[in-house]
């Protein structure tokens, strides 16, 4: 980390590095984080509606429980896994058959600080575009849950809507952003620190991104713990 955290050689080379890393490890993983995100979120309200059999309850608690569990918890934490999956065998994979192929023994014999070069851009754009990420995701999971509720009948568009608007704490979000943030750095580093540190052949390879996204799950869990109890 001492050096993967020092000034970059060449910034423009940084920058045109930067942008890949954007694309690589945010606009392409739009896709999964959109599905999953809808019927995540759809899934949410229809288990809340079932589950709500008290005619005591206001209908508007559906779209409440939907909106603190997406915001809370479903949004940051498990998109979060799914981009562990995602993002970080990529990285391991990517580093480690740097490796293996000692393109990383070329970079350091030109005077390259590999570390920098190559992990250094990955934690920036994920830090910066994850967030952005599970904003979206936010989003897509309370409208999933509405398509839900008035797709299936469970609840009125008019009390969904109401139970979103209810009682929120802005707060909500600022932690959920928080979480996010923390986990980004945990995925990215984790599956980079697997693929950088290898040797052998293409089966290491294999293994050290199984291992970088074993681990970066592990301590997305252990993290998601200590930061809910720190921040709410």
């Amino acid at each position: 980390m001492l050096q993967v955290f020092r000034k970059p050689d060449k910034g423009k080379m940084f920058g045109k590095q930067l942008m890949v890393e954007f694309q690589n490890l945010g606009v392409d993983s739009i896709g999964i984080v959109a599905v999953i995100s809808t019927f995540m979120g759809a899934v949410v309200a229809i288990q809340t509606a079932y589950n709500i059999d008290n005619p005591f309850i206001p209908m508007t608690m559906v779209g409440f429980t939907t909106r603190q569990s997406v915001i809370l918890e479903f949004a940051p934490t498990v998109i979060s896994l799914i981009l562990a999956g995602k993002v970080g065998s990529r990285i391991a994979s990517e580093i480690g058959t740097m490796r293996v192929t000692e393109q990383i023994d070329a970079l350091q014999i030109m005077g390259v600080n590999s570390a920098n070069f190559l992990v250094f851009p990955k934690v920036i754009a994920a830090v910066i575009f994850n967030p952005i990420l599970v904003i979206f995701s936010m989003f897509l999971g309370l409208a999933g849950g509405w398509l839900a509720c008035i797709s299936f009948g469970l609840v009125s568009s008019a009390d969904y809507i109401i139970g979103i608007q209810s009682w929120f704490e802005p707060y909500t979000v600022f932690y959920a952003l928080i979480k996010t943030i923390v986990f980004a750095y945990l995925i990215v580093t984790i599956s980079a620190y697997q693929g950088y540190s290898i040797s052998g052949g293409s089966l290491d390879v294999g293994n050290a991104s199984t291992k970088g996204v074993v681990y970066s799950s592990i301590f997305i869990i252990l993290f998601n713990l200590i930061l809910t109890q720190l921040l709410l």
